[in-house]
């Protein structure tokens, strides 16, 4: 799919079918990248694309034609809006770029739809935007220092719960050792076993 403004233009019948406001609203909207990449589509790559030169010699001066593509790598970024990660192909440029906004979802929004010149980033920028405007909508309810505080006692409750049950299914797999028990109960262990120790002599 091509996103260059007078392909689309062409698509749908030419500039005389369409109003005067639609033809601004779109050269706005639509990227006006000359040359992207087909795998440029599947990515983000925050402008970078093949590029053409000449390796020229050293001696000689001979010139021979040759192309430069870009630095691609596959990555797993947080999106916190998703609440997910995200597998996707990026270049080292797009991924400065999400650094320097501060995340793929701060990078998705800021950037604008004349400037993503990709099928992907179009396609995320706009999931992205949609969750965001769902989560503006939403409504915020505070809770009392009291009722925090409960909840924080009771998460706590239920990791030390997590954290028994998973003990005792290590021990049911591979059995019980002192050394074990000293690790995960600490000081009351080596205690208990000091004076088991004092008794016996």
């Amino acid at each position: 799919m091509a996103f260059r403004s007078k392909e689309l233009m062409k698509k749908i019948g030419g500039e005389k079918n369409m109003d005067a406001g639609v033809k601004e609203s779109l050269k706005k909207s639509l990227p006006e990248s000359k040359v992207v990449m087909g795998r440029a589509h599947r990515g983000i790559y925050a402008g970078r694309h093949i590029q053409f030169g000449n390796q020229v010699s050293e001696k000689g001066g001979n010139k021979t034609r040759r192309n430069w593509k870009p630095n691609v790598q596959e990555k797993r970024l947080f999106s916190y809006i998703l609440d997910r990660h995200i597998r996707i192909k990026v270049t080292t440029h797009a991924l400065r770029c999400i650094d320097k906004a501060g995340g793929i979802d701060e990078y998705l929004l800021k950037t604008r739809y004349k400037k993503m010149d990709t099928e992907m980033g179009l396609l995320w920028k706009s999931k992205i935007e949609k969750m965001y405007q769902e989560l503006g909508n939403m409504e915020v309810v505070l809770f009392p220092q009291e009722e925090e505080n409960n909840l924080a006692e009771q998460f706590k409750e239920m990791r030390i719960e997590q954290r028994a049950a998973r003990r005792d299914v290590r021990r049911a797999a591979y059995g019980w050792s002192r050394k074990v028990e000293e690790i995960e109960g600490g000081e009351d262990v080596e205690a208990n076993h000091h004076e088991e120790l004092v008794a016996n002599s």
